[in-house]
C-alpha cells in the first residue's frame, strides 16, 4: 500500500462501524466510509464530541449535522494550502490520500531535468494541480464543474500560486482531450482522477466501465515524445490496482517505461493500521 503518511493537519484517528474519526486542522469531524467494516469500541471522546457529524441517510445521500464547524477553514500540506469546507456528499474539498500521488509526481517533475506540461483530468479542487505546479510544471486543469474549479483557483492562491503556469478549464475531459488531438497539443504528464459515474457540462454521462479504457486509450494521442508519467487513480468499488495496471500495460507498451499499481491509503492513530482509500496506477519513463 502507498500510504499518505507526511500529513500534519490531518490525521484518521479512529475508524468503526462505517465511519472514520478525523483532524482536519482544528477540528475533528466523523464522517462515513464504506470499507470500514469492522466494529470496534468507539471509546475516544471524538467520537462523542465532533465538531461535526455527517449521517448518511438509508435512501442514499446524506446531512451533516454541525454543533462548532466554521462555514471555511485551512488545512496545510507541506508548502501547500487548502481551503476546505463540508459540502453535500460528505466532501470537505480533500482527498488526504492522494498526497501520496501529490509527492510521487512532484518529485518526477523536480527530477526531470526540463520544462514539464502537465494535463490533469477531473481535476476536482486542485491537489494535484497545486502540487505539479509548486515543482515547477506547467499544468491544464480540466473539470466538469466551474464550481470545482473556482475552488481549485481558490487553493491556488491560498499556496501563492495565483501566478503559476495553471490553464483553469471548464469542460467534458473526454471532449476536450478529442480537441486537443485535432488541435495537435501534447502533454509530459497525465493524472486522471476519473469518478465512478458523473455528467459534463453539457449533460454528457460518463460510466467508469464504459468509459475509463477508451478515456486512457485516447490520452496516449496527447503524450509527447518523451513522456515522463501517466498516473490513475480510481475510488470504484471492485475495480483492483491491477486493472489499472493492464490498462496501462495494454496502451503504453510501445513506450517502455515502467508500470506499478497498488491501493492507497491512511494510517489510523488509534491503532498503528492502515485505512485503504481507493486504487492507482503509474507509468513512468
Amino acid at each position: 500500500m502507498w500510504l499518505a503518511d507526511k500529513w500534519k493537519d490531518y490525521e484518521v484517528i479512529d475508524s468503526s462501524n462505517g465511519e472514520k474519526l478525523e483532524r482536519w486542522g482544528d477540528y475533528v469531524l466523523v464522517r462515513p466510509d464504506p470499507q470500514v467494516v469492522w466494529d470496534t469500541p468507539k471509546n475516544l471522546k471524538g467520537w462523542k464530541k465532533p465538531n461535526a457529524h455527517y449521517h448518511r441517510s438509508n435512501k442514499g445521500g446524506g446531512d451533516w449535522e454541525f454543533f462548532d464547524l466554521p462555514e471555511q477553514w485551512q488545512i496545510s500540506y507541506r508548502e501547500l494550502t487548502f481551503n476546505l469546507k463540508p459540502f453535500k456528499f460528505k466532501h470537505t474539498g480533500v482527498f488526504p490520500e492522494q498526497a501520496v500521488n501529490w509527492d510521487w509526481c512532484a518529485e518526477k517533475i523536480k527530477n526531470a531535468g526540463r520544462p514539464i506540461k502537465v494535463l490533469n483530468l477531473f481535476a476536482y479542487t486542485g491537489g494535484a494541480t497545486i502540487s505539479a505546479a509548486a515543482a515547477g510544471a506547467s499544468v491544464t486543469h480540466v473539470d466538469a464543474s466551474k464550481g470545482m474549479v473556482t475552488w481549485a483557483k481558490e487553493n491556488a492562491a491560498s499556496s501563492n500560486l495565483s501566478d503559476a503556469p495553471i490553464r483553469w478549464l471548464v469542460d467534458d475531459c473526454v471532449k476536450f482531450v478529442e480537441r486537443e488531438i485535432r488541435r495537435g497539443n501534447t502533454y509530459d504528464a497525465i493524472i486522471m482522477d476519473p469518478p465512478s459515474y458523473g455528467r459534463g457540462p453539457k449533460g454528457e454521462i460518463w460510466k467508469i466501465e464504459e468509459a475509463l479504457h477508451p478515456l486512457v486509450k485516447l490520452c496516449t494521442q496527447v503524450l509527447s515524445d518523451n513522456p515522463l508519467f501517466f498516473l490513475i487513480s480510481l475510488y470504484t468499488t471492485g475495480f483492483a490496482p491491477g486493472v489499472l495496471s493492464y490498462i496501462l500495460g495494454t496502451e503504453m507498451k510501445n513506450r517502455g517505461g515502467k508500470i506499478s499499481s497498488d491501493e492507497i491509503g491512511l494510517p489510523v492513530t488509534s491503532n498503528g493500521l492502515y485505512l485503504p482509500c481507493g486504487s492507482t496506477g503509474r507509468w513512468e519513463a
